[in-house]
């Protein structure tokens, strides 16, 4: 009996790994996983070391572009968006092309609320670094902004971009959808909700939004 309790324990907890032993990048990988698998308690933990060892390299001058990197990264996974931009500054004064910082940096923008801003650092990223990892995102954030300023036809243009880099995403065939509609182009907007659907059947916004343009045919 001991031993089963003892398996249990083994097989449903994540055993924090002394922080000496794991970089700063591998506490935050760690963190993403299990904030992914709704373990958020746990990821807290690993999200404080990858923070707690870059501030230990840049207040020790050991430093790197990924210090900065990483610690913007995870700062935004906890929501502290006005740190996330304070260290991007910061960061981007050492290395003033680590568009890393400039993306991370255009989230955190958009999540205060200064689209403007966020705007400028999503269109550099993606001028920048054309086939940067975040690219997708970016132009998804940008979608995303234009459609709160009602610049429907760019909203299209920037969400058709994140989809064509990135088709598997839901979410993104919905945003597509909804600026195509509220444009007025009932024909391509009904194509971007079914693809919606197609990749998850049970979303119930595309779905609504699919029958109110088919009504509108």
């Amino acid at each position: 009996m001991r031993f089963l309790v003892l398996v249990v324990l083994m097989t449903s907890t994540v055993i924090p790994v002394p922080a000496q032993t794991t970089t700063a990048a591998q506490n935050y990988r760690t963190g993403r996983q299990l904030e992914a698998a709704n373990r958020m308690a746990e990821a807290e933990y690993y999200y404080n070391e990858a923070i707690r060892i870059c501030r230990d390299e840049i207040e020790g001058n050991r430093a790197t572009a990924d210090s900065y990197v990483i610690l913007a990264w995870t700062l935004q996974r906890k929501d502290q968006y006005r740190n996330v931009i304070e260290w991007g500054e910061l960061g981007l004064r050492l290395y003033r092309n680590e568009y890393r910082l400039v993306e991370i940096m255009g989230e955190a923008y958009f999540y205060l609320n200064e689209y403007s801003r966020s705007l400028v650092n999503m269109q550099l990223y993606v001028d920048s670094l054309p086939q940067g990892e975040r690219v997708p995102t970016a132009y998804f954030f940008m979608g995303e902004i234009y459609l709160l300023q009602r610049k429907y036809r760019r909203a299209d243009i920037a969400y058709t971009a994140a989809t064509w880099l990135e088709p598997s995403n839901s979410l993104w065939w919905y945003r597509c959808g909804l600026a195509r509609e509220r444009s007025g182009d009932t024909e391509t907007a009904a194509e971007a909700f079914e693809r919606s659907l197609r990749i998850y059947p049970g979303y119930s916004e595309a779905r609504a939004g699919l029958e109110r343009v088919r009504t509108t045919r």
